[in-house]
């Protein structure tokens, strides 16, 4: 297995993961049908969720159908998947501008663990999208 091969293999999970995960995790009782949310609210988040989908397929299809292989193709599908990464820890690193939280108390709980003895949460998202990023820093190093 080369190196590019094996980088191609992390962005696709990073990737797909963007792509698939969404459509279990937000497309149910704790997002898209949540009561709770207001109706705006719930369309905005089924937009994102198909459109993340869509994202992945041609994402997955640059690493793998075009030209794969390809420097061009690897470093645009990369982009690509960096953007919805982009997007969410600028939200998270600017919600207090316009009162956002990470999470709702009825939706998807934050994890708890102890830190120096401590107990602490936090947010599911924050862990798995900053290990995703850190695993195409590595795709892009190894490439």
């Amino acid at each position: 297995m080369t190196a590019s091969f094996f980088a191609r293999v992390l962005v696709t999970t990073v990737s797909a993961g963007q792509g698939i995960t969404p459509l279990f995790v937000d497309l149910n009782r704790t997002h898209a049908t949540n009561p709770l949310w207001t109706g705006h609210a719930r369309f905005h988040v089924v937009d994102q969720t198909i459109v993340m989908a869509l994202l992945a397929t041609v994402e997955v299809a640059l690493l793998w159908w075009i030209a794969p292989g390809s420097q061009l193709t690897f470093y645009l599908a990369t982009l690509l998947t960096a953007a919805p990464i982009s997007g969410f820890l600028i939200a998270t690193f600017t919600r207090r501008f316009y009162g956002g939280t990470l999470r709702d108390p009825n939706g998807v709980p934050a994890m708890r663990l102890r830190l120096g003895g401590r107990p602490s949460e936090i947010d599911v998202n924050v862990v798995v999208v900053s290990t995703g990023a850190a695993i195409l820093l590595i795709a892009i190093l190894i490439f």
